[in-house]
């Protein structure tokens, strides 16, 4: 894990530790854990072909800009950080208050794509 996201995930008071970068592979094989959803959000997978996920989960791309590729000034990389956090936050929240149970697959795959697909404006919130 990058330096700057661990000390972006401290001051948001959540738990680091433990923390890691994971492979898909872990979650692409056999006796992997079953998901329900799969969310990619690297901007270089957007082009790649996902992996087929154990047990046909949902999955949906959002792409957010690399924040470990820029350069420049510690104050420059905390930011493209905090751009990043507040993109994720943003999907994650409007996520979570999908009615899932009022909607089939089809429906959930629409809407998780979308919110994947939304452009978050730099405050975090989503662009009209």
């Amino acid at each position: 894990m990058h330096p700057l996201a661990i000390e972006l995930l401290e001051k948001a008071h959540l738990n680091t530790r433990g923390l890691r970068s994971k492979s898909w592979d872990k979650f692409a094989r056999p006796g992997a854990p079953v998901m329900d959803f799969v969310f990619t959000v690297c901007d270089q997978v957007a082009g790649e072909v996902c992996p087929a996920w154990p047990g046909n989960p949902v999955a949906a791309h959002g792409g957010v800009p690399d924040a470990a590729a820029v350069e420049g000034p510690e104050a420059e990389k905390m930011r493209a950080f905090r751009c990043a956090y507040q993109a994720l936050e943003t999907r994650i929240k409007l996520f979570t208050i999908l009615r899932l149970e009022a909607l089939d697959r089809l429906a959930i795959k629409r809407e998780v794509d979308e919110i994947g697909h939304r452009r978050i404006v730099a405050s975090g919130e989503p662009a009209p």
